[in-house]
């Protein structure tokens, strides 16, 4: 069985930044991705996914990426329920990063991960050549 997703999207919020009890961080963000065909009025329409990052490559996207920046999501796609406060029965459809990578620059007065830093791409942190153009 295969449950992979590659999604390349703009960011539509910036991402949320928060801590389980344990201290591990979690990142939350929604991607705007574009159909690859046009509807009958030959305009595209866009999907918008909830995503998930875990751990360092969460922290990463939480202090790195904004609203509106270019990225591409590698993960699995997960559905969990739970009780909504009106005792509602919901489901959720989000995708479960494994991995993040920034595609575009950051505007001028947003940060992003300096070459000497490095980029984390997944469980695994990348050096980044010093003559990078961002």
């Amino acid at each position: 069985m295969l449950n992979r997703i590659i999604l390349i999207g703009r960011l539509t919020r910036d991402p949320e930044l928060r801590y389980t009890p344990q201290g591990v961080p979690v990142a939350s963000f929604s991607l705007a991705v574009e159909r690859p065909y046009a509807n009958q009025a030959g305009q595209r329409e866009t999907d918008f996914v909830d995503c998930v990052a875990w751990r360092k490559l969460g922290e990463t996207v939480g202090n790195h990426l904004t609203k509106g920046r270019l990225a591409a999501v590698e993960g699995r796609l997960q559905i969990r329920s739970y009780e909504a406060q009106d005792g509602t029965k919901r489901r959720v459809a989000e995708v479960i990063a494994d991995s993040v990578q920034f595609l575009d620059r950051p505007k001028d007065g947003q940060s992003s991960p300096s070459p000497s830093e490095g980029s984390s791409y997944g469980d695994e942190e990348v050096s980044l050549p010093d003559d990078l153009p961002f």
